[in-house]
């Protein structure tokens, strides 16, 4: 079966499409349904829980108490869930729909797989790495899948979507169960959710992330090859919070070195 709802995306990609085009400063989609009904459940389901073994954690000063797994068991859902996103019948449709053209999916999920914040998280806002470690090609797209649901609005874990230009959030996104956002990635492309989740501490903000790639992308759009860039949006909050994740992690890191 058929995990992703092609039917669906294929009935609404010039809806899609038209809002991609009139997205600024930088272009982005939000819509719902992204897997089938059934197939959304039975990956609920099968999300690990963030005690079991496979997650990666490490805070940093602009990131705390996010896990990431990359690597499942082949014949898995999980694996079946990346290989569609990865695929070509996927590809194809994200194309049309954003007008960019030869996309290019990362099997190794470098930076990408399926994502778990528990309370106290945060992710600041930022724009992303813009070159691939291995392939050297152009990070040029997103897609990320969340997979929460009852969301309440005092957890916090919006997605946030900056005009850092006129410093000035743009969008206030819910990560909802099923619901699919897609932006480019440039220099522009501000994002994060840094505010700190206010969750119970038996419920994690979930989602499943996969960038796109091309061999090459229009000069204008080319920049120096850099890691991630994080901004302050949120004052003396902010920088408080970051002096206490940065204690934290320099905590890990000597108990790391001890052990």
């Amino acid at each position: 079966m058929e995990l992703i709802d092609y039917q669906s995306l294929e009935s609404r990609k010039n809806t899609l499409r038209e809002q991609w085009m009139s997205a600024k400063p930088f272009r982005y989609i939000v819509f719902e349904d992204f897997f089938k009904p059934e197939a959304a459940e039975m990956i609920l389901q099968h999300y690990p829980d963030v005690t079991q073994q496979g997650w990666g954690n490490t805070t940093y000063i602009n990131q705390k108490n996010k896990f990431v797994m990359t690597e499942f068991e082949q014949g898995s859902l999980l694996q079946q869930t990346f290989d569609e996103l990865n695929g070509k019948k996927l590809l194809q449709i994200v194309e049309y729909i954003t007008g960019i053209e030869d996309l290019v999916a990362d099997p190794k999920l470098f930076g990408g797989g399926l994502h778990q914040s528990t309370k106290g998280a945060f992710l600041d806002v930022h724009v992303d790495f813009n070159y691939h470690p291995d392939t050297h090609y152009h990070r040029r797209m997103n897609i990320l899948v969340y997979m929460n649901k009852d969301w309440k609005p005092e957890y916090n874990g919006y997605l946030e979507l900056w005009d850092m230009d006129k410093k000035e959030q743009i969008e206030y996104i819910e990560p909802k169960f099923n619901r699919c956002v897609i932006f480019e990635t440039n220099e522009i492309s501000f994002h994060g959710h840094p505010k700190p989740l206010n969750t119970p501490p038996h419920l994690s903000r979930k989602s499943i992330a996969a960038y796109y790639y091309t061999a090459t992308r229009p000069e204008e759009e080319i920049a120096a090859d850099h890691n991630t860039i994080y901004v302050n949006t949120e004052g003396t909050q902010g920088i408080v919070k970051n002096f206490l994740s940065g204690i934290k992690a320099l905590g890990e890191r000597i108990k790391g070195k001890i052990g």
